[in-house]
């Protein structure tokens, strides 16, 4: 009998863990909060050993379709004068997509041959000695082998089998907003970056010449805006921006319009282990670094971990995810290494500092300092190394 394996979460890490699942002769379900893909979102990079994956599963050619091809970041005042720029390896990699078009990649490459069930979400998982009977929020219990959280930072599946999320999340002292919004600006496969102490936007356009996409990152404490509440998250950028000056007030125009608004705290997740009996956890919900952590890349990367181990355990969990955790383990210790300290580069805090990050990158951005700039920017990337794993059929659950 095949091993039965629910996912929650069709972002990213999810279906990627599907695709690996199937390759390795598992029975993968993937359930859905949103009633369908999530379209858009921010843009996420991959570069070093993170491009062998992507051309390991077939999919290097579709995400070089529907890159960015993002150019140079113009770091400017808040009278729009440059004063340093720079090179697209730094924030784009060496192969830049938007979220939702990566989602989508995935998904093509996973529809025909895993089940997807969107609309709806884990409400109760009992875990038995033969499996976890999952209850759904609208749809009938069922029985699965395994169930895997790739569920983002506020994982529901990280609640029920761990605990609150309060007890493993680490707030690294910022929040970040992104939304898309009309190409007023004019950009080009371009980006503009503007900071006042404690504040920053980003505004880019990549291969839709129309849209900007605009990021928002601010020093915050804990905020009293619900997660859901999209009208409150709005309501608070406009006030936190309103004395920003330089391009933001035509920004805050297209927010009160913006169809789609992510806004969340920036935070780290650190846990003991990842699993729990029959449940594990991946990406995000296991570890989630932050920007700058090289964190979709890796979340792609324990996937192929986690479905080589299992395969190569003959479906047992116990072994394969204790063998899935001690070879990531490493890797998102760097990762949240390197993301822990972002908050300086992302929003200065004061004027002083604010004018030492853009010396910095115009240092950083010189000719002479390029070899030393990609590997500070890959250290993360490439502390997962892509193992090779034979594909023995699955065992029983």
């Amino acid at each position: 009998m095949t091993t039965t394996v629910l996912i929650s979460g069709a972002g990213i890490a999810g279906p990627a863990l599907a695709f690996w699942l199937h390759k390795r002769g598992f029975a993968p379900t993937v359930v859905e909060r949103a009633p369908a893909l999530r379209e858009g979102g921010s843009a996420v990079d991959f570069r070093g050993e993170q491009m062998a994956l992507l051309e390991r599963m077939g999919i290097l050619e579709d995400v070089r379709a529907r890159e960015t091809a993002m150019g140079a970041q113009v770091i400017v005042d808040t009278r729009g004068k440059k004063v340093a720029q720079m090179p697209s390896v730094f924030f784009s990699g060496e192969v830049e997509i938007e979220r939702g078009d990566l989602t989508r990649i995935l998904y093509d490459h996973t529809k025909d041959h895993v089940e997807y069930v969107f609309g709806d979400y884990i409400t109760g998982l009992d875990e038995r000695s033969d499996g976890v009977e999952v209850s759904f929020a609208h749809g009938e219990a069922r029985g699965f082998d395994l169930v895997v959280g790739a569920d983002g930072l506020h994982s529901g599946v990280r609640r029920l089998a761990f605990g609150e999320e309060e007890r493993f999340r680490t707030d690294l002292g910022l929040h970040t907003a992104g939304f898309t919004a009309p190409n007023h600006l004019g950009l080009d496969h371009l980006g503009r970056l503007c900071s006042v102490p404690g504040r920053t936007v980003m505004v880019a356009s990549g291969r839709d010449r129309s849209a900007l996409n605009v990021s928002f990152v601010f020093a915050s404490g804990p905020l009293e805006v619900g997660r859901r509440d999209v009208e409150a998250q709005k309501k608070a950028l406009a006030e936190r921006y309103a004395d920003f000056g330089w391009e933001v007030p035509a920004l805050l125009e297209s927010l009160g319009g913006a169809d789609a608004l992510y806004f969340d705290s920036v935070s780290q997740i650190h846990l003991d282990r990842w699993s729990q009996g029959r449940v594990v956890l991946l990406g995000d919900a296991a570890w989630c670094a932050g920007p700058g952590g090289s964190g979709t890349g890796l979340a792609m990367m324990g996937a192929y971990v986690l479905a080589g181990e299992l395969a190569a355990a003959h479906g047992d969990h116990e072994v394969a995810f204790a063998r899935y955790e001690e070879k990531m383990r490493g890797p998102i210790k760097v990762s949240q290494k390197q993301a822990a300290g972002i908050g300086t580069f992302l929003a200065p805090q004061t004027r002083f500092m604010v004018g030492y990050r853009n010396f910095l990158y115009r240092v950083l951005g010189s000719k002479p300092m390029t070899r030393v700039f990609t590997w500070l920017t890959s250290r993360a990337a490439n502390a997962a190394t892509l193992e090779d794993y034979d594909a023995p059929v699955a065992a029983r659950g």
